[in-house]
């Protein structure tokens, strides 16, 4: 499923399983590198240069745009998703701040959303500025919970994703949003996850998504503001992207971002279909290892993610085993990989936090050989897992528990 060499000793190529930062589809790719000649310049000026990236970007904005059914100036690029949900939740926030700054977001999510907002709730003399809504054993946000949260006195913005991507679990957004417009509480959805892997959100007053999840590139998050939101960017007025970020875009990465978003979308059907029989692969797989448990809605879901925890297994240690073996996978929390921390998520859900594995199955595009070397490399992991549990568990002395 990569160019890269597998392990020692063997002519296997390594297999991707973390698409959460997956190559460039080709198409996207190909866009990048030629607008690095075609759309360097600022959009902003008015030389010859200046106007055709500016069209360009008029150009990809459109695409966008279209294939999220809003109108182009109601779509932003910013620096990254995570940038982008930080920006919406403080554009709601801010323009509601005369009936308070608390905010509501389920306990899953990302953590663009929960740490600014614990440090807010903690710099405060209200300490309830940020309600974390329970969830239930798949990660669901409980109804009945989000309703009182939001009939507290102050509530100003609340926060869902549509999909979590650590467990693949989809929210109810429709009674959701229903719930928020009851209260008069706009909602801000984080489609991250989800955005070219899944349907598009409708029930929503601010979207985002973040182009690495329809195989763009790193570096370009969407922030949709519909005109019917009250939205305001906190601070001194902006021109770049509407007047909701200080950073303007950089073309080249927006072209391949709307590149990508054309190639992923122009038949997502077959991509869903397969991806979720791979998926259902590994979680029979992993199912199959004792002492393991394999997390999240098993229907109701993304399609192409999923979570296992196994008992009497460090998580690190099984990432790297399974890295030796060719594969490369995710643990630990998935927006704070980097530290290998306890999943946030998995803890909200209720569920065993260590020894996790996350599956995130790259777009077939995006993998040279197609589906047919995607396929085969599932295949392939879910041969070898049982086997590489077994071995960390042995070096961990575990294996006689």
């Amino acid at each position: 499923m990569s160019t890269l060499s597998g392990p020692p000793g063997t002519s296997r190529a390594r297999v991707l399983l973390d698409g959460a930062t997956a190559p460039l589809v080709p198409a996207a790719r190909e866009v990048l590198v030629a607008a690095l000649d075609a759309g360097w310049a600022d959009p902003r000026r008015l030389y010859a240069e200046g106007r055709q990236a500016r069209r360009l970007l008029d150009d990809a904005r459109e695409a966008v745009a279209s294939g999220l059914g809003v109108r182009p100036p109601e779509v932003s690029f910013l620096p990254s998703g995570p940038v982008a949900l930080a920006a919406g939740i403080d554009g709601i926030r801010y323009a509601g701040r005369r009936r308070g700054m608390r905010t509501v977001a389920g306990a899953v999510e990302h953590s663009a959303v929960l740490v600014p907002g614990r440090a807010l709730a903690a710099g405060s003399d209200s300490p309830q500025l940020l309600d974390e809504v329970a969830v239930d054993v798949s990660g669901r946000v409980l109804l009945p919970a989000w309703e009182t949260a939001l009939a507290e006195p102050g509530t100003v913005v609340a926060a869902l994703q549509s999909a979590n991507g650590e467990v693949g679990t989809r929210q109810p957004l429709a009674a959701v949003w229903e719930a928020c417009r009851a209260r008069g509480v706009p909602l801000v959805v984080d489609s991250q996850a989800g955005l070219g892997r899944d349907a598009v959100p409708e029930a929503y007053d601010v979207l985002v998504g973040d182009a690495r999840s329809w195989g763009g590139p790193a570096g370009v998050g969407v922030l949709v503001v519909p005109e019917r939101t009250r939205w305001r960017r906190p601070g001194a007025t902006s021109e770049a992207e509407f007047g909701r970020t200080d950073a303007e875009p950089v073309v080249p990465l927006v072209l391949a971002a709307a590149e990508a978003w054309l190639a992923t979308t122009a038949d997502p059907v077959d991509e869903s279909i397969s991806a979720r029989e791979l998926v259902e692969q590994v979680r029979t797989a992993a199912a199959r290892v004792p002492d393991t448990m394999v997390v999240g809605d098993p229907v109701d879901r993304l399609p192409h993610v999923v979570t296992f925890s196994c008992l009497f297994v460090d998580g690190e240690a099984l990432v790297h085993e399974l890295d030796r073996r060719g594969f490369a996978v995710a643990s630990g929390s998935a927006c704070t990989a980097s530290t290998l921390e306890p999943s946030h998520v998995l803890a909200a859900m209720g569920v065993l936090t260590h020894g996790n594995v996350r599956v995130t199955l790259p777009l077939a595009a995006a993998v040279p050989g197609g589906e047919a070397a995607r396929a085969a490399g599932v295949r392939a992991f879910c041969d070898e897992l049982p086997g590489a549990v077994a071995a960390v568990r042995a070096q961990l002395g575990t294996d006689r528990l």
